[in-house]
């Protein structure tokens, strides 16, 4: 018995910038950012397609797959790091835009691991309240959040979203169990700027602006050990070995990234979902996007065992264990 994904979606821009189109904005070219990253294509907001949009979009599919009706939405979490505004949350958007009246909403703040942390968060409200439905969104704008001037930082992120409606259902499917981490003191590796402050008794020092700051080699690392520490822990806990999972969905970070996990875990490249080549790092999209997409390609199947896994600002990671 368990909390169970009874539909997906998901929604991407419409305009694909290419390693290509870069090259004409910065010094860089297409061989140096497949390489480093494995990217060669990325989506990017026009107007019409903010984040509430997209997670809108998303959600009407994975509710239209899970046969839901926004009257009967219950709760609405919007992972993000690219709301539409500060206030009020893209939640409440996207819950006006549904027309779902009966729901509560906020949105959840843990960079690339906002999906993973707002799963765990819906599963605990629908086995506490076993007639809550939930939709969940993972939503980003990156490309309103990132420096075009900087190579390092604007060759890897792109706009979508990602989403999934949660119900109980008494079987022995649906979310196993989570492992959820953070790490303040780390946060300088990665981060995003708020705004200007009005206030400049508590103006930050040194804020070049809202836009992303990484130091890309200290992430890498930091990266792949904590989603190998945490993938490890929950399946040792769960009495379940690598060779067990069906199929792994990680947060679509990098290439490099993605093939140095799959090695520290001894886990084949056939049974990890990459879609990073198409759509780039989509931050709390990432997960979502790949999961709706592993669903329809029907990747998914009744019973098998399902393990993802994240890494992102603060530092917040974690992994999931879900029985399809």
């Amino acid at each position: 018995m368990g909390a169970v994904i009874i539909g997906t979606g998901s929604c991407l821009p419409e305009r694909i910038l290419s390693n290509h189109d870069l090259e004409k904005m910065v010094e860089t070219n297409d061989e140096w950012i497949r390489s480093r990253t494995g990217i060669s294509t990325r989506r990017i907001s026009a107007k019409g397609e903010e984040t509430y949009r997209l997670a809108t979009c998303a959600a009407k599919r994975a509710m239209e797959m899970a046969g839901v009706g926004a009257e009967d939405l219950d709760l609405i979490i919007v992972a993000t790091i690219t709301p539409h505004m500060v206030m009020p949350s893209t939640a409440c958007f996207v819950q006006k835009e549904l027309g779902a009246g009966n729901a509560f909403a906020w949105d959840l703040n843990a960079a690339c691991s906002g999906f993973l942390y707002s799963l765990d968060t819906a599963s605990k409200h629908v086995l506490v309240d076993r007639e809550k439905t939930v939709l969940v969104v993972g939503a980003e704008t990156l490309s309103s959040r990132t420096n075009w001037q900087d190579r390092n930082t604007c060759i890897l992120f792109g706009d979508g979203a990602g989403a999934a409606v949660i119900r109980y259902e008494e079987s022995e499917r649906g979310v196993l169990n989570s492992k959820l981490y953070s790490d303040g003191s780390l946060w300088n590796l990665l981060y995003l700027h708020s705004s200007v402050s009005c206030n400049p008794e508590i103006e930050q020092e040194d804020n070049p602006g809202p836009h992303m700051l990484m130091a890309g080699q200290e992430v890498f690392k930091h990266a792949v050990k904590a989603m190998e520490n945490a993938v490890n822990k929950l399946l040792e806990k769960e009495n379940v070995t690598v060779d067990d999972i069906t199929l792994m969905i990680p947060h679509q970070a990098n290439i490099r990234i993605l093939k140095k996990l799959m090695s520290r875990l001894g886990i084949s490249q056939e049974k990890v979902f990459i879609n990073v080549q198409k759509y780039g790092n989509t931050s709390a999209a990432s997960i979502p996007i790949a999961l709706d997409e592993a669903n329809r390609e029907g990747r998914l199947k009744k019973g098998n065992l399902l393990l993802l896994c994240s890494f992102g600002g603060g530092f917040t990671w974690g992994a999931a264990l879900l029985k399809w």
